[in-house]
């Protein structure tokens, strides 16, 4: 059998051409198809204003008087960050992947 990409004698059961590297077959499967990476604006302006919003929270909770409805505010504020900062580190972890 002759090699198709670069005419040399090669032998019948041969998977590859030893001279050019050609596949002698034509491939069983065809390659993954790469897909473009999503564009991070959305996650990254949803962070900041988590952030934003808990720490606006935050501050408003120590102005009103002290009692069961600051203590309300500061925690919801709490959350808000908390959850801001673990999605930014979810998103770190991912882009290293």
């Amino acid at each position: 059998m002759q090699c198709r990409q670069c005419g040399t004698e090669i032998a019948d059961k041969a998977i590859v051409c030893f001279r050019c590297g050609t596949a002698t077959t034509d491939p069983v499967r065809r390659p993954a198809e790469i897909r473009p990476r999503r564009g991070g604006l959305l996650s990254i302006v949803a962070f900041v204003v988590l952030l934003l919003l808990g720490l606006y929270l935050g501050m408003a909770g120590r102005s009103i008087s002290p009692g069961p409805e600051a203590t309300r505010v500061e925690t919801i504020a709490g959350v808000l960050i908390a959850v801001a900062l673990l999605s930014l580190v979810v998103r770190i972890v991912r882009r290293r992947r």
